[in-house]
This record gives C-alpha cells, sequence and structure tokens, in this order.
C-alpha cells in the first residue's frame, strides 16, 4: 500500500455555468488533449437541450446526472479458485466518474449527426430515466442483486 495519498488536483469552474463537474464532463469527453473541441461540443448540446426542453440545460444535464449514477456495481474477486462478482458499494467521487463516463459512451454509440446532436439526445433521454446510460445503471443494479448471496467475501 502507498504511504501516503496523491492530492486531489483541484478542478476550476468552466466559464458558462461556473460548476466544476462541467469541466470534469468536458475532460472526459475530450479526445487527443482538444479541450476547446470538446467545450464547443458540450455547449453544442447544452443550446440543443435548451432549446428542447422547458427547464434549464444545466438542471437537465444534473438531473441526467443523478439518473445514471450508480450506488453499487460488482467486482470480481477470486477466492479458493473461482471467481465471485462481489456487489459493492461505490465512493461518491467514483459514483460521478462512472456515471460521466457511461453517460458519454452511450451518446457515442448512438445514431445521429455530430456528437452535440447525440450527446444531447442521450442527455434528455437520460434526464426522463430512459436511454442507454440508464439501462446500463439499471442493469449494472440488476447484476449486484442477484449476487448478493456473494457480498460476505468483501475485503474489509
Amino acid at each position: 500500500m502507498r504511504k501516503s495519498k496523491p492530492k486531489k488536483r483541484v478542478i476550476l469552474p468552466d466559464s458558462r455555468y461556473n460548476d466544476p463537474v462541467v469541466t470534469r464532463f468536458v475532460n472526459m469527453l475530450m479526445y487527443d488533449g482538444k479541450k476547446s473541441v470538446a467545450f464547443r461540443v458540450f455547449y453544442d448540446a447544452m443550446d440543443i437541450v435548451e432549446k428542447k426542453n422547458e427547464e434549464g440545460a444545466h438542471k437537465t444535464f444534473q438531473k441526467a446526472l443523478e439518473n445514471v449514477m450508480p450506488a453499487v456495481e460488482v467486482r470480481s474477486r477470486r477466492v479458493g479458485g473461482s471467481t465471485f462478482q462481489i456487489p459493492t458499494e461505490i465512493r461518491p467521487t467514483r459514483r460521478m466518474s462512472v456515471a460521466m463516463k457511461w453517460l458519454i459512451n452511450a451518446a457515442r454509440k448512438r445514431t445521429g449527426k455530430g456528437m452535440p446532436v447525440k450527446l444531447s439526445t442521450e442527455i434528455l433521454s437520460a434526464a426522463k430515466g430512459e436511454g442507454a446510460a440508464v439501462k446500463k445503471r439499471e442493469d449494472t443494479h440488476r447484476m449486484a442483486e442477484s449476487n448478493k448471496a456473494f457480498a460476505h467475501f468483501i475485503r474489509r
């Protein structure tokens, strides 16, 4: 085990919504260090969300993230030669990052014209409790529920 934990990096808030969560999301959205392109994609997607939804775009984005965040996940653990899927609770920071990754991956897999359109559609459907990212969360919860019998294998 490490002697000291690494310092948490301070993530600066974005310019439009003044929210560090948005900056984190854009950092995950980014390809090849092209942050300005990622911000443009995100802001274009938020403009589309603003037009299609009566609530604010930022509120819709936060609601979508909340709907995608998993409470538990399954981790593989070898016990006596066989591998078990053990359900474990997730730290809040990991919950957020997993939700962001699922939202971005679901948007990338969607069919549509351009990433802003695909991302906005996925954000809107996730805010309603639908879409591929929410389905992924439900599948993860279902898997954890079915493997609840192995919860006593958790390392402490």
